[in-house]
């Protein structure tokens, strides 16, 4: 495994092969290193990672790490054996496409073709800075930090119900703290699901023995404390933050490469940015969907998975290929599997299958009878079938739909 401590200089001679240069070794990073391998790319690949720690997945730090059950999560990719350089430890500054050229800490590193992969960043609590007990969880270094806080059993205040909140929230009550969530909406979950299909969800908490305070803004974090606008004082050996994640892209603002609103990369449907030899992927990067015209902005697990596989065979100049996925991702918490498959943005009509104080459920939506999005807990086959027809472009029978007896699928007209 080639892991250099300072990158080379840019520009390469006549005859020499080319050079593609990846910046970001989380999952999407490195699934385009393997994908241009396996698709057959001859030149070099080089592989940048901000940590020094070899390339990891981060689904496991929410739970397995956190709670002691893993050591790390490296990816079982043998670098060396693909010809994959890495160059770890090294954090991208800026990038200079008119000369193709990339700045990091290390120096600048000259490219042939760039791939974006810097994923997201989690947004932190104003006032929080610098204040000790108050943690983010992103990395396997904030995973680590964490351990100890768990094991100890200190009392923790979750600061949102979102995703993370509510994966961080589990794995406490699992290792014995005491637990308060709070959350600024009246539901968990918010800005993920309608209110109809987030608000069953709050009595999870209950049952695991944790504390969720909706409707409930946050006035000032402490050392030892927060303080919610309403006055109530939460008394707390450790604050964990989890409000939401952007796209890690602050660095190229100069850069002259098209930035959305949101931050995100505007890549088009091959994932090429606004710059000549320039490709973005994963929760950096957004895309336009004609399945669900808009575009889409996925900070998830499969995302990061199933894009670079486009990204290498557009940049091996195949024959153009749309990236266009049904969206996918899983949560376990609570003692619950919830998986969730498409988009709901513009459907209108909701259709339960079950009910919803029930051990198993789940809700579909429809745009015009067409299945759009199903979201399941513990019912992974709807999530299965539904996802199949969903990259159909289904219609369905609402009626028969409804019937969680019935198999999703009966229900295709």
């Amino acid at each position: 495994m080639t892991e250099q401590t300072r990158p080379e200089q840019p520009g390469r001679d006549q005859g020499q092969p080319e050079r593609v240069v990846i910046a970001g070794a989380g999952m999407a990073g490195v699934q385009t290193a393997v994908a241009l391998r396996e698709q057959g790319w001859p030149g070099r690949v080089t592989l940048l990672g901000a940590e020094p720690h070899q390339p990891y997945d981060r689904p496991p730090l929410s739970k397995a790490i956190l709670l002691g059950k893993a050591e790390g999560s490296a990816f079982e990719v043998d670098f060396e054996a693909l010809g994959i350089e890495l160059l770890l430890g090294c954090e991208v500054t800026a990038l200079r496409p008119e000369v193709r050229t990339l700045d990091t800490e290390s120096g600048p590193l000259g490219y042939d073709r760039l791939v974006l992969a810097t994923g997201a960043e989690p947004v932190g609590l104003p006032g929080t800075s610098g204040i000790a007990g108050v943690h983010l969880l992103r990395t396997l270094d904030d995973a680590e930090r964490l351990r100890p806080v768990l094991e100890r059993q200190h009392r923790i205040v979750v600061v949102g119900a979102g995703w993370i909140g509510a994966e961080f929230a589990t794995a406490a009550r699992e290792a014995g703290c005491e637990v308060t969530v709070v959350e600024a909406a009246e539901v968990p979950l918010a800005g993920a699901l309608p209110r109809e299909v987030a608000a069953p969800m709050a009595a999870w908490y209950a049952d695991a023995g944790a504390e969720l305070r909706t409707s409930a803004r946050v006035a000032a974090v402490e050392e030892g404390a927060v303080r919610l606008q309403d006055g109530t004082r939460l008394t707390a050996d450790a604050v964990v933050v989890g409000i939401g994640a952007r796209p890690a892209t602050r660095w190229l603002r100069d850069s002259g490469i098209a930035l959305g609103e949101d931050g995100a990369i505007l890549a088009d449907e091959q994932l090429r940015t606004s710059a000549p030899g320039v490709w973005a992927v994963g929760d950096c990067a957004s895309f336009p969907s004609r399945r669900y015209g808009r575009r889409m902005l996925v900070h998830h697990w499969d995302n990061a998975l199933q894009g670079p596989r486009t990204l290498a065979a557009n940049l091996l100049g195949e024959e153009p290929a749309a990236y266009d996925p049904v969206p996918y991702f899983w949560s376990e918490q609570f003692g619950r599997f919830v998986q969730y498959a498409g988009d709901h943005g513009a459907a209108d009509t909701l259709v339960w299958r079950g009910e919803p104080d029930g051990a198993a459920w789940s809700v579909c939506w429809l745009q015009a009878d067409r299945l759009v999005a199903v979201l399941a807990v513990g019912r992974p086959r709807d999530v299965a079938q539904g996802r199949k027809m969903i990259e159909a472009g289904a219609t369905v029978d609402p009626v028969r739909l409804a019937d969680p007896a019935s198999p999703l699928r009966s229900a295709l007209l």
